[in-house]
Order: structure tokens, then sequence, then C-alpha cells
């Protein structure tokens, strides 16, 4: 990649000589220019500013000094003060970089408060650039003519890089240089350093840890520990999102979301109270299988509370009732059972008990609701209760 910088303080942009763009120079991944506007300046003073049209504070850089640095950058006429690194670096590794078709104008980035928001997306895009060519304003800004006038030999974007106002746009061109050349291939040594960035999916990036594993009675969390890169993506994953709805909720309005993100944003705890009419066997058929059909609908059960209601303690049970009218005879086989299911879910508490029916078989006579938080069983008679059926764990 080709970068050119032009600015009236050409030592601004001396930190892209270090570090990691250092080393980028250095293997010659990239080449960058930087020229100082005055040299087209045209008066003894070498004037790059004057007075705005209309009146007003400030002044505004002229389009007689800009029009011409740019054509001549544009036409590569002029090469400007070369960078070098500041330092060696040393690297053995080779790189294989990505071909991409060359765009056939540069790209020129005006950085100004009034440009279109600068993003991930915007880095990763502008990484694949040939050449870029950064025009740094200074004072009230560019003569609006100069960006119009540079669309015929450049693709012009206006950036932002937040809502507030710099003294000039050389603190913004090293911050979008730095996050656009850090993603050329070749620049990081691991291609996951920029893939789980912040942004790079739309979310900011989680917690990260190192050694050692305890400090300062602070402890590393025991996942990381734990060799299941299945779970530690989860983890991070999920550190991810509620960073993000913590931080910055506006982002998850353009994120795909599935439904173990869903549950790690809005779940929070349900019980779910019912009674149900079936054999015991049946019972011992369907308990097993509760938890992992409900995590399907997503209802994430962590323990399932069962028991055996005495009719003898509730003749009138409007379950009973109710079998005894469809089948037209009392059960025989059939017990009632108390069941109350403890989880979470981001269903609304109506399709949480939806969620537990259908996981039931068709046909099993049932009532019960759901409700917000853990429930536990309130026994009011010592002979309601026959026996308890256990407490079945959540699915792994």
């Amino acid at each position: 990649m080709r970068i050119d910088i032009v600015t009236i303080f050409p030592e601004y942009v001396e930190p892209l000589r270090h570090a990691l763009l250092g080393k980028a120079l250095e293997q010659g991944i990239l080449s960058v220019g930087v020229h100082d506007l005055r040299d087209w300046a045209q008066d003894v003073h070498k004037s790059v500013d004057d007075t705005p049209c209309g009146g007003g504070p400030g002044m505004v850089m002229k389009p007689t000094v800009w029009g011409p640095a740019l054509d001549d950058i544009a036409l590569g006429a002029v090469a400007g003060k070369e960078l070098d690194s500041a330092a060696p670096h040393r690297d053995t590794r080779t790189y294989i970089g990505e071909v991409d078709d060359a765009a056939d104008l540069p790209l020129l980035l005006v950085p100004t408060p009034a440009g279109t928001p600068f993003t991930q997306a915007d880095a990763q895009a502008w990484a694949k650039e040939p050449h870029i060519v950064f025009a740094c304003g200074r004072y009230e800004g560019i003569d609006q003519r100069v960006i119009e006038d540079a669309a015929k030999r450049y693709r012009v974007r206006e950036v932002s890089i937040g809502d507030y106002v710099l003294i000039g746009g050389e603190v913004a061109v090293l911050v979008i240089a730095e996050a656009v050349v850090r993603l050329i291939p070749g620049v990081l040594g691991n291609k996951r350093s920029h893939q789980e960035d912040s942004f790079s999916d739309g979310l900011l990036e989680g917690p990260c840890y190192t050694k050692p594993r305890v400090w300062r009675d602070l402890e590393v969390p025991e996942v990381l520990f734990s060799g299941d890169h299945k779970r530690i993506d989860r983890w991070r994953r999920d550190q991810a999102l509620l960073r993000t709805k913590q931080v910055r909720p506006e982002l998850l309005e353009r994120v795909v979301l599935d439904a173990d993100d869903t549950m790690t944003l809005y779940g929070r705890p349900v019980s779910t109270d019912m009674n149900i009419l079936v054999t015991k066997s049946e019972w011992q058929t369907i308990a097993p299988k509760l938890p992992k059909k409900l995590s399907k609908n997503g209802y994430r059960v962590s323990a399932i509370h069962a028991e055996e209601i005495n009719l003898s303690c509730e003749p009138d049970n409007m379950l009973v009732s109710e079998y005894e009218q469809a089948e037209g005879r009392p059960p025989v086989s059939e017990i009632l059972h108390r069941v109350i299911i403890h989880g979470v879910t981001a269903l609304p508490l109506v399709d949480a008990t939806k969620a537990v029916t259908q996981a039931l078989p068709k046909g099993t006579y049932w009532y019960g609701t759901s409700l917000e938080g853990t429930l536990d069983p309130e026994v009011t008679a010592f002979c309601a209760w026959q026996g308890r059926c256990g407490i079945v764990p959540p699915a792994s």
C-alpha cells in the first residue's frame, strides 16, 4: 500500500515510523510519503489560508494551494519525504498477501468533524486499497471547492473519527492509518489478532487475561483454563455481547443474533409451575427429554422438580375433572404430577409456558403458568405429596 499525507506539520506524522507500522515500512508492505502543503504556496510568506467568505471567525485553507498539491500527488509527480522505519525489526516470517483489483482512482480521505463516522468496516475495506491520500485540514477547514474538484482525480471520502473537534487532521490521520494498515496481510503475525477485534463482528471485544492465574486475589475466569475451545469461544462471545449491551447498545441493532446470543443478552430466570396428568412410566420417559427439547425452544433448564399429588387431598382438581369429561372415566393409572421447571429464557412468559407444553407428548392433560424468578414448591398439606420424582439436571 502507498500512503501520501499532505499537511503543514510533516513532523506530526512521525509516529507512523514506529512499532508495527514501522515494521511494515521496513518490509516493503507499506510506503509513506509526507508532503508539506507550503511547498505549493505561491507567496513569499508561504501562506496556505485566508479569511472566510461572508465573514466569521478563523481562517479557511486556500484552494489555490490545495488544488495543485492534490493534482501533483494524483499524477505521481512528487514523492514527498519518504518515511522509513524508526528502528530495525527482526522478523523472519514470510507473508503472502491477498490480491485485489486496484481501483482506477486513488482514495482521498479528508478528516473532518462534518464527515461520515469512520468504522471498522471502513478500515477493512480501505486495507485493500493500493493508494490512499490524506488531506490534513487546519483552522476552519479546507475550501469546499477543493473537495469537489478533487473528485475528478480521486474517490473522495470526508470522514470523522468522533463527535468532537481537533486542532487539525493529523491526529485523525494517525488513527485511521493505524486502523487500516494493521489489517493489511502480513502486518500482524496472527490473523486472529484482527479477526477477533472489537467491531470486526459488530461487537465490542470482551475482556482478556494473561498469567498469573491469580493476581491480588482476582482470578482469571475458570473457563479459560478448561481446554474446551467451544466453551471458551462461547464465553468470549457472551462477554462481547454483554459489554456491547452495557457500553454501546446501539451496535446490537446491526448484529445478527442466534438463539444463544439472544439468551445471553435477554435471558432471565423463569419458573414454570404446571400440573400434568400422566402415568408414572410416561413421566419417567418425559422428564429426561425435557431439558433438550426446551433448549431447542429457547428455554434453558437448570432443574426440574416433580412430585405426585394425592388426589384424595384434591378431589375437585380441575385437570382431573377435564380428563373425566373428555375420557368418560376417572384417571386410573394416570397420576397428577406437580412439575416446577427452573431455567433461563428470553421468551415472554406466555411463550415460556407454550414451550413447555410443546415439549410434552401430544394429548397430555396439563394446566399451569410461568413466573419471573425462581419458584420454590409450596406444600400446604402433607398428604398432598406422595413422593418426589427427582431433580433432572440441565442438558449439557
